[in-house]
């Protein structure tokens, strides 16, 4: 039997090295407090956002977007000839992760003066956790170790090149057809990353719209891109089995039963967190229906263990994970404890054109009972977009009432346009910051960015009150004053 060794006591310990982790550990030591991260192996350092998640995804899709730039060259006198090389792609992604990599490693951490210690941790105690045999407590213990890929449960996949985005970015030989099952963020980003390599992509959605927690008046917007770069999207319907590694048997909602061929499926059907090994019964832990049963404090049910990042059963964003822990952080050294609240998150699907949201969207809205006021803009008659081809972008903000005494202020919205993420910036800016709508339209604008359609917006909205009444004060004050 292997001789348990009992390690010294901890300020913080943290378990799990990903955003979350790296997020509390990091800053904690900073602020001089002795901190443990354990972590299963090195490269697991950075977590799923910079192994198989964010940063590769990313990467591939700017290599997709340069392609894409390329083929539209055509239409102004250009010859493209050659085939993308997907080899090449991969191979520029693990460039990328290797230089985020250098700064994200047990070495680093440790000459930062972190303790560092690799393998698989397991709570035996309330405040103490067990890696390698040598036992490690620590006042205070946060668990952030996220999430992984939901296996796609149906009958034959055993057969199949099964993808997801825990190996898309290891193969090098790109199949030809590539079914891709489930219309969130991951599997739409994948769907026309991959599609610009002259793949054909088919997308099979159970609902009834890509995106479902985005705003469905955007999302038809971005699917009627998507098809038009001829991607094949099967919305209201299922996967129902695979007959052979090169079929598989589609129900659509009306009934009709479709077979599919494909080379290779790339599954994006959600998220599971694993917990069965950390032990937390040991803890005094509870888990109820797979999840860890925690607090609006990210608090466990002993008083002593956090949640942080996927593992919270949260909005699962590498942002997300880092909001998470600016909470912890703040609950651990002050009086003041703060709860976590959503109301300003925001999230990216960086698919060509990008869709944006933040803050509150309306159903939202009407079940708190908030009075509100939508705004609308389309972009066809935007200088920049006229410009630069992307008129049928879409942007959609949510104000709260106002009147003499009561400022009108943001309370949510949503955009989609090519680098979208950016320009609603300020407005996600505005919401969080409480600041009101005047102060987007004082704002100068150098002429054309792309973000002044967010002014255009604001100043349609102000041309409402000119009535009138108001037109003929104004044109009494003119004679007057001029």
């Amino acid at each position: 039997m292997q001789k348990t060794i009992l390690e010294k006591m901890y300020d913080i310990i943290v378990i799990g090295a990903g955003s979350a982790g790296l997020s509390v550990g990091v800053t904690m030591n900073k602020f001089g407090f002795k901190v443990l991260m354990i972590a299963k192996t090195d490269k697991e350092i950075g977590g799923e956002c910079l192994n198989d998640g964010c940063v590769p995804s990313k990467a591939l899709i700017h290599v997709s977007r340069i392609l894409k730039t390329a083929k539209k060259a055509r239409a102004f006198g250009l010859s493209i000839t050659g085939t993308p090389d997907f080899k090449k792609a991969i191979a520029y992604v693990h460039e990328k992760q290797e230089i985020i990599r250098k700064h994200e490693n047990a070495k680093e951490l440790r000459e930062d003066g972190i303790d560092i210690v690799l393998g698989e941790a397991k709570f035996v105690g309330k405040k103490e956790v067990e890696v390698n045999a040598a036992k490690f407590k620590g006042k205070n213990i946060v668990i952030a170790t996220g999430s992984k890929a939901r296996k796609l449960d149906v009958p034959g996949v055993e057969k199949i090149q099964y993808l997801t985005n825990g190996n898309v970015f290891s193969i090098e030989n790109l199949p030809e057809n590539i079914l891709v099952v489930g219309g969130g963020p991951i599997g739409i980003e994948i769907a026309q990353a991959l599609n610009s390599f002259d793949r054909k992509v088919t997308v099979v959605q159970h609902g009834g719209m890509i995106l479902e927690h985005d705003d469905e008046q955007v999302a038809t917007i971005l699917l009627h891109q998507l098809r038009q770069e001829g991607i094949e999207c099967l919305l209201n319907a299922d996967v129902e089995s695979f007959t052979s590694p090169n079929t598989a048997v589609v129900k659509m909602k009306s009934g009709e039963i479709r077979n599919l061929h494909f080379d290779a499926v790339f599954a994006g059907i959600g998220r599971e967190s694993t917990l069965e090994p950390l032990q937390l019964q040991c803890a005094g832990v509870r888990v109820e229906n797979s999840k860890i049963v925690v607090d609006k404090y990210l608090r466990t049910t002993n008083k002593n263990i956090f949640l942080c990042g996927d593992i919270a059963g949260d909005l699962l964003f590498s942002h997300a994970a880092e909001f998470h822990a600016r909470i912890l952080i703040n609950n651990f050294l002050s009086p003041l404890k703060k709860k976590l609240n959503n109301d300003h998150m925001s999230w990216v699907t960086f698919t060509d054109p990008e869709l944006a949201t933040f803050g509150l969207n309306e159903k939202q809205l009407h079940e708190r009972g908030i009075p509100y006021e939508k705004l609308e803009q389309a972009f066809n008659a935007d200088d920049r977009a006229i410009t630069d081809d992307y008129q049928y972008s879409r942007v959609i903000l949510y104000i709260s009432k106002g009147n003499f005494f009561k400022k009108e202020k943001i309370l949510g919205g949503t955009m989609i346009a090519p680098n979208a993420g950016e320009m609603i910036q300020e407005l996600i800016l505005a919401n969080t910051a409480g600041l009101s709508i005047q102060e987007i339209f004082s704002k100068i604008y150098p002429y054309p960015v792309a973000s002044r359609v967010n002014q255009q917006l604001i100043v349609k909205h102000k041309q409402k009150i000119i009535s009138p009444g108001l037109k003929k004060l104004l044109q009494i004050a003119y004679k007057i004053f001029s």
